[in-house]
């Protein structure tokens, strides 16, 4: 059976990836959205408001679980690369078993029993890092999954279109549910959301791998092919552009713009046009490929990060516009990279082989970006005067710089380091 799928991936036969294909590989990706916003958004607040546990010694805990998180991701890609290469079967097994640490993980931590406040924080970090552990083994197995896909650029871009598609719409469920009908309405979304994917996941084009002799079985493979760590680079430094920004939307609509009753709305826009765009990109992928499409989304984000700049209070139209442009290229952020890396893995000759690998570093700088926004952007914000809620007008124009030209900046650098990034075996990239 792996003989005769990896002989069919030579020949590059079902590269094909038609809409029922691509639903059953990407229902999963929704349920992995959906848990993630409650476990960044939603649980410090609840921690805080709810119980009264301290705000520092809880940042404290977020900051060591999230670290934990993303350092473990690397070995957590060999595992499955081994799992993976052995059968579906196998594969679908870890899945199961890491969905259903995850679901245990985030009943256990949202709905603790009664504890004193020093438990209760011991509490928080034991049930995080099992949440955590359960939630990258599920992404990463399932980036790595799509990725042995293979296929031509359009082709691996459809494949990322829909994981991220589907992403889009459970981020838009999860940032509702909670509000709207509690978090054990949403724990039983989650449960439901879980089963179905892990289920589709099972329909779903699979491509086995092959032992072969003197495979090179080191978590640190992938930063030994030059490409890989040129296009990680280009990665990091547009995710870091795009993660600031998202770090301060909601104080650049509260502060700025004096919007707050709109922020509902503002936010909804930006992901609909983001899921609303994929057939956009990847029309423009198959005509133009993956490298042209990634530049017009970052050059799209510049100009709409830029416009933003000149709005102030009560400009709700105009940045609902900022919000569609800067959607429509968020979709290009997620549909050109995961497919650049694919076209990477498969041109070092590692296809079938240690996509766990690559996308357990690709997760972990996700995952660093983020940290990197807040912890190198709100500290600033803070010695410039900005405090959540301020109308100093320097503050202001502090948050304005660090929410509009800041990204516009590391995007351009991005940009520039993505026309140079050229390889004349890329083909179509």
């Amino acid at each position: 059976m792996n003989h005769h799928v990896m002989t069919a991936s030579r020949r590059g036969e079902g590269s094909a990836i038609g809409a029922l294909a691509g639903l059953r590989y990407g229902a999963l990706g929704a349920a992995l959205s959906f848990v993630a916003l409650p476990l960044y958004v939603v649980l410090p607040g609840h921690y805080a408001g709810r119980f009264g546990v301290s705000l520092a010694a809880l940042g404290a805990v977020l900051l060591s679980a999230r670290a934990l998180d993303a350092v473990v991701d690397p070995w957590l890609g060999r595992w499955i690369d081994r799992t993976l290469s052995r059968s579906r079967r196998d594969g679908l097994r870890l899945a199961a078993a890491a969905g259903a640490v995850l679901l245990a993980g985030f009943l256990a931590l949202f709905f603790p029993p009664p504890l004193t406040p020093t438990a209760l924080l011991a509490w928080c970090a034991v049930t995080l890092v099992v949440t955590y552990l359960g939630y990258s083994t599920l992404s990463v197995l399932h980036q790595a999954w799509g990725t042995r896909l293979g296929g031509d650029a359009p082709t691996r871009a459809r494949v990322a279109s829909w994981r991220e598609g589907l992403a889009l719409a459970g981020v838009l469920l999860a940032s509702v549910m909670p509000g709207w009908l509690g978090l054990g309405a949403t724990g039983l979304a989650l449960a439901l959301l879980l089963v179905t994917g892990l289920w589709t996941l099972s329909q779903a084009p699979f491509r086995a791998g092959v032992a072969r002799v003197g495979m090179v079985d080191d978590w640190r493979l992938p930063l030994r092919t030059a490409d890989f760590r040129a296009l990680l680079a280009l990665y990091m430094a547009n995710g870091v552009a795009s993660a600031i920004p998202a770090t301060l939307v909601l104080f650049f609509i509260r502060d700025r713009l004096q919007a707050g009753a709109h922020e509902g709305l503002l936010l909804g826009l930006y992901f609909a046009a983001a899921a609303a765009s994929f057939p956009l990109w990847l029309r423009w992928i198959a005509r133009f490929g993956l490298r042209s499409a990634w530049l017009a989304g970052m050059a799209l984000a510049i100009a709409s990060f830029a416009g933003a700049a000149w709005l102030g209070a009560g400009d709700v139209a105009a940045f609902a516009a900022v919000c569609v442009g800067s959607g429509v290229a968020l979709g290009a952020d997620l549909a050109a990279p995961g497919a650049l890396l694919t076209g990477v893995i498969q041109r070092a000759g590692h296809g079938q082989l240690h996509e766990g690998r690559y996308v357990g570093w690709w997760t972990a700088a996700t995952k660093l970006n983020l940290a990197l926004a807040a912890g190198l952007v709100l500290p600033v914000l803070d010695r410039l005067g900005y405090r959540p809620g301020t109308q100093d007008a320097d503050a202001l124009q502090a948050l304005t710089w660090a929410y509009c030209l800041l990204p516009c900046m590391l995007k351009a650098l991005a940009a520039w380091g993505l026309w140079r990034w050229r390889r004349p075996d890329a083909g179509q990239e």
